[in-house]
């Protein structure tokens, strides 16, 4: 029987439309719009000026706090400016605008396509690398993958879960990771259990993946304490906490990390970053991007350089469709609608998906009928209805003790929902305000 876990969740219509679509590079754009805030935590410091010549691979920005991330070149040519672009969150960042002139890479890094299978690196050294290259968390969090790497003190990794779960309708780019570069991927995992001084790793992969399944399980064979763990298909199984539950069958508790269980979570596009940054001296500087939709010529999976405008992924994958109503980045249940199609892509773009003017629709709200399909479907255990009612009279202290941070915004409430209520947009509405909150009182005096 197929592992999975046991609280709530749904199951949306998968539309892999671009499962069989190979990874192909995307072109290189003519101009580059590279954000300094790609990660969760301080923006990067910028260490180049306008007028100054880049290569690929050379660092732009550097972190500028303990979590926080460094930024590379994903082109080479003359920086432009250093200018505010709105980005996937609809915000105008800090970016650093590059006018591309030709593909010259640093010549530290290595372009060969060999598989390079080097485990000697000491923990020491693999961190050190990952921080250097400004690896971040690729499922979308994009959480510094060095800071996640170090355990605080008095916490001990017992287990690395790699997650290929990929749960998300519509997106397939790691999916292909896994059937295209398993062995590079394996190959980071090691580096990872090796970093956290650990011996045993699973990958979780839903079993809509069969391809990605066999290919990995006969490669992992090479690789000593590797499992790989075909789940059950459901939504949110790509949540840590999920993802835990269902393959070693513990349970986070409230407000705590994956650590205080003995697990780390990285994602396979990350384990595949290390992978380049450890054997090649690659800094994270470009990813796979699915850009997909149920009116899409050619549902395509991209290497794509960080910087690229949305628009040009859109014409790479046939143009943009005439009925389309909405752009989003992202998958369908978390992912956000882009105000403009400029947006850059950075190293949290999983996927373009185009959805249909009939599908981009929003129908009215009802009143709620108490029907508690949300409560249902909460792989958290929350009360949604609830959130949203507390957070519409801002009865904030009630919400906190509600546990309304323990949200993983999946999405599973809304998709739910009968009466249309907006319960998602309430309840990250109720996370700002109460971690404002709580912020501000463990502040020092």
């Amino acid at each position: 029987m197929l592992k999975t876990f046991r609280k709530g969740g749904v199951h949306p219509a998968e539309n892999k439309f671009s499962a069989n679509a190979a990874i192909v590079n995307a072109e290189i754009p003519k101009v580059a719009h590279i954000p300094l805030g790609q990660h969760i935590g301080a923006p990067a410091n910028p260490v180049v000026k306008k007028g100054d010549q880049v290569k690929v691979g050379q660092l732009l920005a550097q972190s500028s706090g303990f979590v926080s991330a460094n930024i590379h070149s994903s082109v080479s040519g003359t920086v432009a400016k250093i200018d505010n672009v709105i980005d996937s969150s609809g915000f105008s960042r800090q970016s650093i605008v590059i006018n591309v002139e030709g593909d010259e890479w640093l010549e530290s890094i290595s372009k060969t396509d060999e598989v390079i299978d080097d485990l000697s690196h000491t923990p020491e050294d693999i961190l050190k690398k990952i921080k250097e290259a400004g690896i971040v968390g690729l499922g979308g969090a994009t959480f510094p993958s060095h800071i996640k790497l170090a355990p605080p003190p008095g916490k001990t990794a017992e287990v690395l879960l790699i997650n290929g779960v990929e749960c998300e309708p519509y997106l397939t780019a790691d999916h292909r990771l896994m059937f295209e570069r398993g062995e590079e991927m394996l190959i980071g995992t090691m580096l990872i259990m090796k970093a956290l001084k650990v011996n045993r790793g699973g990958i979780g992969i839903e079993n809509n993946k069969p391809d990605a399944i066999k290919n990995l399980t006969e490669l992992a064979k090479k690789y000593d304490g590797i499992d790989i763990v075909p789940l059950k298909v459901k939504y949110p199984q790509g949540g840590e906490k999920q993802l835990i539950k269902a393959v070693i069958n513990r349970e986070i508790p409230s407000g705590a990390l994956p650590i205080e269980v003995g697990a780390v979570v990285h994602n396979v596009a990350t384990a595949y970053a290390v992978y380049e940054a450890i054997q090649k001296n690659k800094p994270l500087f470009e990813r796979v991007v699915t850009v997909t939709g149920k009116s899409v010529k050619n549902p395509s999976n991209l290497l794509v350089r960080i910087g690229t405008p949305t628009k040009q992924l859109i014409e790479a994958a046939g143009g943009l469709p005439s009925d389309t109503g909405k752009v989003v980045s992202g998958g369908p249940m978390m992912g956000k609608s882009l105000s403009t199609l400029d947006t850059p892509i950075s190293k949290g773009s999983s996927g373009v998906l185009l959805f249909r003017e009939e599908e981009a629709k929003r129908r009215s709200v009802e009143p709620c009928i108490r029907c508690s399909k949300c409560v249902s479907v909460c792989p958290m255990g929350l009360e949604p209805y609830l959130l949203m009612t507390l957070a519409e009279n801002q009865i904030w202290d009630r919400s906190e003790e509600e546990k309304t941070m323990d949200c993983i915004e999946c999405g599973s409430c809304m998709y739910t929902c009968p009466a249309d209520r907006p319960l998602l947009d309430y309840i990250r509405l109720s996370k700002a305000s109460v971690g404002k909150i709580i912020r501000s009182r463990n502040k020092p005096v």
